[in-house]
This record gives C-alpha cells, structure tokens and sequence, in this order.
C-alpha cells in the first residue's frame, strides 16, 4: 500500500513511522495494512501478513472481547474502545527484547481502539489501532501502591507501628454497627503502662521509646483474629476491641495480656509495684444495642482501667 502526498512523502512512511500498530482490515478480515510497529511487535512480517486472514493468522490466539468486538465493528458499523483495565492482553504481541530462558514471554498489556470505515463499495473495514500500555499500567501500580504506603501512615502509629487512634475510631464505629447487628458481645481493653513517666525521667526517653515498642509487639502478638483491633490510643496507652468474648473469657484475655508484658522481664527500678515492667488493664464486655453504647463502652473500660490503677497496677479489672 504505497500512495504518495505529490511532492512531499510516501504514506507507509508516516504509517511505519508510529508508535502504535495500525491495521486494516477488510469486510471478510483480510489484512489490508500492517505497519512496522505491528512487524515488530508480532514477529510477522509485513509480506506474511499483507492480504492474508487476520483471524487465522493468530491461530485462535485472539482474545474473544476481541473477536466480539472486531464482527461488531465490520457487521454493524460500531466503534470499540478495548481498555488494557478490562482487555489486558488481547492480541498476540510481544516486546522487542524477549526472555532467552525458554519461558514463553508475557504479552504486551494493550489499548486497542476499532474505528469501521465505509469503503466505496458500501461494504465496511475496521482500522484498528494498538497502543502499549505497559508503562501506563506499572505507572498505575506505582501510584497504586504509594497510595497505599500514605494510607497506611495516617493510620499507623509512627513509633511503635502499630494502629493509631485514628485507625481505631473508624473500625470501632463499623465493629459497633455489626455487634448491634448480630447482637453479639464487644469486649473493649485499655491497657496503659504503669509508672511509664517514671522509667522515662529515669532510663531517658530512648529507652522509653524502646520499651513502648517492645510492649506495643507484644500486646499486638496476642491477637488471635485478623478482625481484632489494637491501637496506641496514645502516650504509654493502648486500646484493644476483640468481638464474640464472654465476661470471664475476656478477663482472662486481660490477664494473658498483663502476663505477656511481665513475661518480657524489662527492668523498671522506679515502679513501685513490681522491679519489671507492667501493665494495667481494664476490660469491659457487653453487647451494644443502641448508639450511646459506643461511649458508654468507652467510658466503662476507662473507668475499669482507673480502678485497675487506684487498686495498686499490676492488675485486671474486669466489668459488664
């Protein structure tokens, strides 16, 4: 196919010049153009594909979204677009450099646009038009995946890793909706250090950040379910929420927590309850029913983690 613009240039020339594959096709899809872009990247060339059949050329290796698209755009006069989101990999076409492994290469991530054009006969072609998307998708899963290292950081705590406050009040207002829902118990901890502000004026806060680490860890290990929330709920406190407990199951849980932190054996010189490191918990389990529930579980644990701390630390207090 070589027309020329009087004067200036050869049509093929700006044809092989693309950077995208352009292919024409007859009313029985016969191939009528195939530019360079489509030799290099289908290792067919030029004088192999020209007037030959271009279903049968690719040997049932077309996508069917094509092929459905490539009859409705020659029988029906409709325009495609193929998007490389829903057809990844329609067409057979490779990059330039293949893998020398012996591994069959993975084909090109695609966008291909069908456009049908009226020949002078009445009958109709379809030019199609293929674009690498390759780049479009990995910038995609960069962004994708940035996007999900920012999220994580607004709702992780930036020194001990674990889950922020924030993280917590979001899944607490969902946990809250499905308990009432299901009508099941909610057991809510909070646990704070004890004479934590004593070990900091003491062993200096590098220790002390050390130690929120150490302690953060080992409360987050307890966890048994991926649907149990913790979070530093902020200082030297932490907030836990595990669903389906009853009373007595939950004050045990209290006491493995508080076991947990005395198991890691952390000198504290300057508690007055224990020569270790320890916790204080208070525990509160219910089922809510309505929505002042939320905060009355709130202020139940809190006040249960009070009475843990008036009562001499190092200590469980658990309440309904």
């Amino acid at each position: 196919m070589s027309s020329f613009v009087p004067g200036r240039f050869a049509a093929d020339d700006v044809y092989n010049h693309l950077n995208f594959g352009l292919v024409m096709l007859d009313k029985d899809f016969n191939i009528l153009l195939w530019n360079d872009w489509m030799v290099r990247h289908s290792h067919v060339p030029a004088e192999g594909a020209l007037n030959a059949n271009f279903i049968a050329l690719f040997n049932q290796q077309l996508a069917p979204g094509f092929l459905r698209a490539l009859s409705n755009t020659v029988s029906y006069g409709l325009p495609a677009v193929l998007s490389s989101a829903l057809h990844r990999s329609p067409l057979p076409l490779y990059h330039v450099y293949l893998p020398n492994d012996g591994e069959a290469p993975a084909r090109m991530v695609q966008s291909v646009v069908m456009t049908p054009i009226l020949a002078a006969d009445g009958s109709r072609s379809c030019l199609i038009q293929i674009s690498d998307s390759s780049n479009s998708v990995k910038r995609e899963k960069i962004l994708l995946s940035h996007s999900e290292a920012l999220k994580r950081q607004v709702v992780t705590d930036g020194l001990t890793g674990v889950n922020n406050r924030r993280f917590f009040d979001e899944n607490y207002t969902l946990a809250l909706q499905q308990a009432r829902r299901n009508r099941s118990n909610l057991s809510l901890f909070m646990i704070d250090i004890d004479f934590f502000k004593q070990y900091n004026d003491h062993y200096g806060h590098i220790a002390g950040d050390r130690v929120l680490k150490r302690v953060a860890e080992t409360l987050r290990n307890q966890l048994a379910s991926p649907t149990d929330v913790f979070a530093r709920y902020g200082g030297e406190e932490f907030i836990m929420l595990l669903g389906g407990m009853e009373h007595d199951a939950a004050r045990d849980f209290a006491e493995q927590l508080r076991d947990s932190v005395r198991a890691l054996d952390e000198p504290h010189d300057k508690s007055l309850v224990n020569r270790c490191m320890t916790i204080s918990v208070g525990v509160c389990t219910r089922a809510p029913e309505g929505e002042a529930d939320g905060r009355n579980l709130l202020a139940t644990a809190d006040a249960a983690l009070y009475r843990a701390k008036l009562g001499g630390r190092n200590k469980v207090v658990a309440t309904e």
